[in-house]
């Protein structure tokens, strides 16, 4: 895989703890600084996508209400405890 250079500001408290994990882990700043942001991209990509994909699917109608959803978890535990609702669709 290929690889590219840049530079990034953090603040002095985050560089010390990067140097200290460097240590401790026998790898480099820039191998954990990597894998770092690697790992941010990847999780916020994800949240992103399924932001989307539920806007979308409000956006066609297919939702529950705060209300149906609310009676149901107030009602978990009980011996009347409502089924989960259904989600409906215009």
């Amino acid at each position: 895989m290929s690889s590219t250079t840049f530079t990034v500001r953090v603040n002095t408290a985050v560089m010390r703890g990067l140097e200290k994990l460097a240590k401790n882990t026998g790898r480099s700043r820039s191998f954990l600084a990597a894998e770092a942001i690697e790992n941010y991209v990847n999780i916020n990509e994800w949240q992103v996508a399924g932001i989307k994909q539920a806007i979308a699917s409000l956006d066609d109608g297919h939702f529950v209400s705060h209300d149906e959803v609310r009676k149901w978890v107030s009602s978990w535990g009980r011996k009347d405890e409502l089924p989960m609702p259904k989600r409906s669709s215009r």
